[in-house]
Order: structure tokens, then C-alpha cells, then sequence
């Protein structure tokens, strides 16, 4: 009866306030009574800087690292927001790009734009020009908030509004928030498809109340006493923005902010150590770099990880290595963590990802946009509080997303008492170091060479990055191959693109496998490279 009265009150709380907790339920981790019981409830006004600035002012917010520690209180973080949130306001932009690393001020550059009601984009440093351009055109930027070297990389955009925070800026008051609802835009994340160009993911404001389930399942109740997160990952990216920066600031647990022009394992350990870092979100990739270096964290609470399933060999080095189970969890940048391990609800099952987030119908789907008991297409029907409004100015791809009721991932599955096994993807979009890269604007940037008549991109299997970009190039007649050229092309695509989504190997073809109506056969092409192995 206290377990029903329980979770009736908590229902109550989560349709007022438009936000719900795992946490909250903490002598309840029956999680299908958790997924059976829950209601998403948002109010009429939300806005996701009040979210993440309501906290105790001196509470600690974000710890800045550079080999020492600086905490910023919440107190600090809010005046920096308004500060920004000020000049903003000066001269109104619709759409802001936020071009920083991990930072207290790449967090209130968000808070800001969201707090003057624009819609904040988040690029990652590591982009090229030419990528940098095709996000910016595409969402219309004319406002960017940089660091000193982002403002560097913009120089090539001289009608650009560059704010750079560090240069200083006049002392404001509060900023009052302006009026937002939780359809409202908020903010666009890139993600690679495969075929033309990257696509913005719009959100609205309620896609931080709609990662909170999620984030809190897969740190088994993130905001117990003591907690405070880190992630490795780039705050560009949805997992490091939407799964670790801005749950962790709406739910009042201090996270770690630090540059790292590599990763590390020693430097991991120190930070960690350093900063009293309890819960961490590793991309695959840096859980195999840990393993490789034999490098045991203790005192962690809990680690997740995400971007590929883990085998029962990583499983079982995790417990060794951290004394926990590491928590898998599961989605995209279009909707995001909606499947998740929790070892506090359910033991974890190899090669699995988990079972369905509370607020989450995830179900593995038929051609005919039904439910199937085999193996289908892995789907989230609408409704769920981390789902895009839509791709933007991309109607007619908004709409190829869904297939009836149900936003169809692009990958393969199969449900087994209530896991969801990943089986594989069925488009061409290349898993490599925890990032997602569309081959498409890979193959574009080689194309720009003169050497290049015609190129295929494809991911080939690795051990150490799930994948690595290959790319199979015809020479046009004048060039002869040669491991001079590859190098060449390489410099070329890691100056034009990105340095994370270069080709790592170049492959040289007479002719690339084609079908009947002229588009590359990829599928051959990754053939040849598991071949290669």
C-alpha cells in the first residue's frame, strides 16, 4: 500500500512540475512498475536554463579541471548566464551556435541562448571548415559563442558575430527569462545520415526532462549524497550535452568540466581522483583503452557507456576494474536514452542494451509498423520526452523518420523478456570511437581532390574503435596509387571535414561496385573491408 501511495504521489508531482525522477523511487526499483506507472506531465511554461539554475547558489555546479580544480557555484554559473544572456538580447539572433569544449562558460553559452528564448547549436571543435560552414549556413547562424581558438577557427566567416566570454564582459543584472513551453525550439544537434548532407535534430525545451529518466537509470538513481559526474565526451554531442552537462546541473549534481586533447588513462585516473568524481559515462572506445592499459578506478558509483553493446568480457573486466556492473543504455541523437541497464533495478544481460526507459515505448517493428516477436526494426512511438520536433528545414525527411506511430531508429533488433538485443544497423552510417559519421560528407571532401575520379566510404571492422572509416578511391587517370597519395588524401579530408571522421585507411580501386541505377553499393564495399581483417 506505501508502494502504491508512493508512486500515485510521485505521478501527482511529475504532472505538476513537468519533471519526473528515478531517484526519487529509491526503495522502488521494480521497473515495470516504474514503466507502467509513469506519466509524462509538463507545464505550461518551462524553460531549460530555469531547469538547471534553480539550485542553492553556493551549491557546487560545475568543477573546472586543468591538473587543479575550481569549483563554480551555481550562484556563479546563473550571474555568467545573465551576463551572456545580456549581451544576446543586445542584438536578438534566433539561432546561436555555441563553438567551446568543455567549460563552465560552454554551459551558460547554452543556458544563455535558452534563457533569451533562441535556439542554441552546438558544433564540436574539431570540425573543419568546410563542415563548420554547412552547419551554420544550413541553421541560418549569424551568433556564435567561442572560445579563443574557436574564435580562430571562424576567422574564415568574417559575418559572423563572434562573442568570445573570456575577453571579458560588462557586469549585468539578472536576465529574466523569457516565456517558453515545452514545444517550444531550443536547441539543434547535427547527426549524420547517409546519404546528402548532416541533419539538424530540432528539440524543444522539454528534451532535458525527457533525458532525466534515462541519465538517472543508468547511474542506478544518479543524486545520491556525494555524486558528481564526468564524461570524456565532447558537450557537442548529445551524449555529452544532453546525457551528462545538463541532467547533471537540473538535477543539482556538481559535473566536471576538462579538456582533454587525448584520452588518457593515467590523466583519467587523476582527474577522477581529483575532482572526487563518482560517476562516469565512457564511450566504448575508452573503456577499451582502459582495459588495454590495465587501469582499475576504484571508487566509482557507476559507470554507463553507450554507442555499441558490450560483450560479457567487458562486463566482467568492468567489475573487476571498478567494482560495478557498467550500466548500457541506448539511443540517438533524433530521441535519446530510451533503453538502459540498471544494476540496482534488474542484473545486466550480455549483448544486450538494457530494457526500455520508463516514458518509453520501444518496440522492435514489422515493415507494416507492427510489433514483431522477431527480429525488426528497433522504434519509439511518439510521445516520448526526448523525441526531436523534427529535422530542420527537412520536412519531407522528418516524415521518412516515422513510419506510422513509431520513430524508426535505422537499426536492428530483437526484444527478449523485455531486453533489447542490438542486432545491426540497416543504413551506412560508420560507429567509430563512440562517434556516429555519415559517409556521405567523408566522400564529399575527397571528392574536392583532383586525384579522386570516384570514392566509397564504409566503416571496417576494429577492435579498439568498433570501426574505422575506409575509404575506396578511384584515381582518376593522370595518378598512379601510392602510400603518398593515401597520405595525401588523408591531410586533405582531416582538413576539409573533421579530424574524428578522417579515413584511417585508404583503399585504391579500379572500379567501385555499382548498382543498376548508379549509386555505390556500400554493402560490397564493407564486404571487401571485413575481408581485409
Amino acid at each position: 500500500m506505501r508502494a502504491d501511495a508512493d508512486r500515485a504521489a510521485i505521478s501527482v508531482a511529475a504532472r505538476l512540475s513537468g519533471e519526473w525522477s528515478v531517484r526519487r523511487l529509491l526503495s522502488h526499483t521494480d521497473h515495470a512498475a516504474l514503466r507502467r506507472d509513469f506519466r509524462w506531465g509538463f507545464p505550461a511554461r518551462l524553460n531549460m536554463a530555469d531547469q538547471c539554475l534553480r539550485h542553492d547558489a553556493r551549491s557546487v555546479a560545475i568543477i573546472e579541471y586543468d591538473g587543479s580544480s575550481r569549483p563554480v557555484s551555481f550562484g556563479d554559473l546563473a550571474r555568467m548566464t545573465d551576463r551572456l544572456a545580456h549581451v544576446l538580447a543586445a542584438e536578438p539572433a534566433e539561432r546561436v551556435a555555441v563553438l567551446r569544449t568543455q567549460s563552465a562558460w560552454t554551459a551558460a553559452a547554452h543556458l544563455a541562448a535558452w534563457k533569451s528564448a533562441a535556439i542554441s547549436v552546438p558544433l564540436f571543435k574539431l570540425f573543419g571548415p568546410e563542415a563548420l560552414e554547412l552547419r551554420l549556413r544550413d541553421a541560418g547562424v549569424k551568433t556564435v559563442i567561442a572560445d579563443p581558438e574557436g574564435r580562430e577557427m571562424l576567422r574564415a566567416f568574417p559575418d559572423l558575430r563572434v562573442i568570445v566570454p573570456e575577453d571579458g564582459l560588462s557586469e549585468a543584472g539578472p536576465f529574466a527569462t523569457r516565456e517558453t513551453g515545452p514545444e517550444d525550439p531550443a536547441v539543434i544537434i547535427y547527426t549524420s545520415g547517409t546519404t546528402g548532407a548532416p541533419k539538424g535534430a530540432l528539440h524543444a525545451h522539454r528534451v532535458l526532462t525527457g533525458h532525466l529518466p534515462g541519465v538517472e537509470m543508468s547511474h542506478d538513481l544518479l543524486g545520491q549524497p556525494g555524486d558528481c559526474l564526468w564524461t570524456p565526451a565532447d558537450w557537442a554531442w548529445i551524449g555529452g550535452l544532453f546525457d551528462v552537462a545538463m541532467p547533471a546541473l537540473a538535477l543539482g549534481v556538481p559535473v566536471v568540466a576538462a579538456r582533454m586533447a587525448k584520452f588518457d588513462p593515467a590523466a583519467v585516473a587523476r582527474l577522477i581522483a581529483d575532482c572526487g568524481v563518482r560517476n562516469v559515462f565512457f564511450p566504448p572506445t575508452a573503456l577499451k583503452m582502459l582495459k588495454a592499459a590495465d587501469v582499475a578506478i576504484p571508487g566509482l558509483r557507476s559507470v554507463a557507456s553507450g554507442g555499441e553493446t558490450l560483450g560479457a568480457e567487458m562486463l566482467d573486466w568492468g567489475r573487476r576494474a571498478f567494482g560495478l556492473t557498467i550500466n548500457e543504455f541506448y539511443g540517438q541523437t533524433e530521441c535519446n536514452m530510451v533503453a538502459s541497464s540498471a544494476a540496482s533495478m534488474f542484473p545486466a544481460r550480455p549483448g544486450a542494451i538494457g530494457k526500455a526507459v520508463p516514458g518509453f515505448d520501444v518496440q522492435v517493428i514489422d515493415e507494416a509498423g507492427e510489433a514483431s516477436d522477431g527480429e525488426g526494426d528497433i522504434a519509439i512511438r511518439r510521445g516520448a520526452g526526448s523525441m526531436m520536433l523534427g529535422y530542420w528545414n527537412r520536412p519531407e525527411e522528418t516524415v521518412q523518420k516515422f513510419r506510422g506511430d513509431w520513430l524508426v531508429t535505422g537499426d536492428r533488433g530483437v526484444i527478449e523478456d523485455g531486453f533489447i538485443r542490438f542486432v545491426g544497423r540497416d543504413d551506412d552510417v560508420i560507429t567509430s570511437a563512440g562517434y556516429r559519421i555519415g559517409p556521405s560528407e567523408v566522400e564529399d571532401c575527397l571528392l574536392k581532390h583532383p586525384a579522386v575520379a570516384a570514392v566509397g566510404v564504409v566503416g571496417k571492422p576494429d577492435d579498439m574503435r568498433t570501426e574505422i572509416v575506409k575509404a575506396y578511391i578511384v584515381l582518376r587517370g593522370e595518378f598512379s596509387a601510392s602510400d603518398e597519395l593515401a597520405a595525401e588524401l588523408q591531410a586533405h579530408a582531416r582538413r576539409l571535414s573533421a579530424a574524428h571522421s578522417y579515413p584511417r585507411e585508404i583503399g585504391f580501386l579500379d572500379a567501385l561496385p555499382m548498382t543498376v541505377t548508379g549509386k555505390v553499393m556500400r554493402r560490397e564495399l564493407r564486404k571487401l573491408a571485413e575481408e581485409e581483417r
